[in-house]
């Protein structure tokens, strides 16, 4: 019983906001009554998320729920309703990082059922125990950055004792805030050598495309002896078209996708020697290559504000 009046986060998982689905939640076992209601609560709350603006609060006598969402999913977490409602929200923007990281918006999109990200569950319980167990001084620096940034747009507060809230708000339309979708994350700026890159790329696209289409009406109208090479040189016009893909947008298994379609060009150009000189296999080859490096080496911007953790 105690243990409610400890000033720490309890609960945290991320949901998806359109439907509430469960993604990925901390694997924490309490048994008190109170805190099975405020579970209760959560799902009740997170099914209806997309009615509420990107930051809220709901407090209780004992325990509190917040909420952060940011375009596909939302993260939340049950905290004691003395913690630091500052605190709660950077640890949100962790988690919400984290998961963004880690998870490309298409995955997000597909799950269908709930808890598809189970092994994120261990990223959330590190850094829970981080911010339950740091000390306050690691905090100072970015403290007034997120204290001014919720003063700027405080989170909306609701009760956990609301009837509307229990039930889900099932009939609708009593409330009349807006969703208010939060800054999506971004890449780091285009460098004018990721510029080049992708000129390379697209000129080697177009060059995959006419030969193999040209050599694809010689073949479906003579014989289909060359249709591996009509293949050889469609696997590397889609290699280049998904290198400049990764390079502009933010995707999951970067580095395998990059491997794999790196060594797409590579093996469909070795293939078509013969019908390519080595200068023109050299060429394909090199700008590969220059555009696997671009992808690799182009980050995600660094999050803001830095929560210090």
């Amino acid at each position: 019983m105690l243990q409610w009046r400890m000033s720490m986060i309890f609960f945290a998982c991320v949901v998806r906001v359109r439907d509430g689905l469960p993604l990925s939640a901390s694997t924490d076992f309490h048994f008190n009554q109170d805190f099975l209601e405020c579970r209760k609560k959560l799902k009740a709350l997170s099914s209806v998320l997309a009615r509420y603006p990107s930051r809220g609060t709901a407090k209780g006598r004992e325990l509190s729920i917040h909420f952060l969402s940011s375009g596909e999913i939302a993260c939340m977490a049950i905290c004691s309703s003395s913690y630091s409602t500052i605190m709660a929200f950077c640890f949100l923007e962790e988690l919400q990082w984290e998961f963004a990281a880690s998870y490309d918006t298409t995955s997000i999109s597909l799950a269908s059922r709930p808890y598809a990200f189970l092994e994120f569950d261990d990223a959330i319980q590190k850094v829970k125990h981080r911010f339950n167990y740091m000390s306050g001084s690691a905090m100072k620096v970015s403290w007034e950055k997120v204290e001014e940034e919720l003063r700027l747009q405080p989170p909306v507060q609701l009760k956990l004792e609301d009837a509307e809230l229990m039930n889900g708000m099932a009939n609708g339309g009593h409330t009349g805030v807006h969703v208010e979708v939060a800054p999506a994350y971004r890449m780091e700026r285009v460098t004018p050598l990721g510029i080049l890159s992708l000129v390379l790329n697209i000129m080697c696209a177009a060059l995959n495309l006419i030969r193999g289409v040209h050599l694809a009406e010689h073949s479906f109208q003579e014989d289909y002896e060359g249709i591996g090479n009509v293949v050889a040189f469609f696997l590397p016009f889609l290699a280049c078209v998904f290198q400049c893909y990764l390079y502009l947008f933010y995707s999951s298994m970067r580095k395998v996708k990059t491997f794999v379609l790196f060594c797409s060009v590579c093996s469909c150009n070795i293939y078509l020697y013969g019908l390519r000189n080595l200068w023109q296999i050299a060429f394909h080859i090199g700008v590969a290559s220059l555009s696997s490096y671009q992808i690799l080496t182009r980050q995600l911007m660094e999050k803001q504000p830095d929560c210090g953790v």
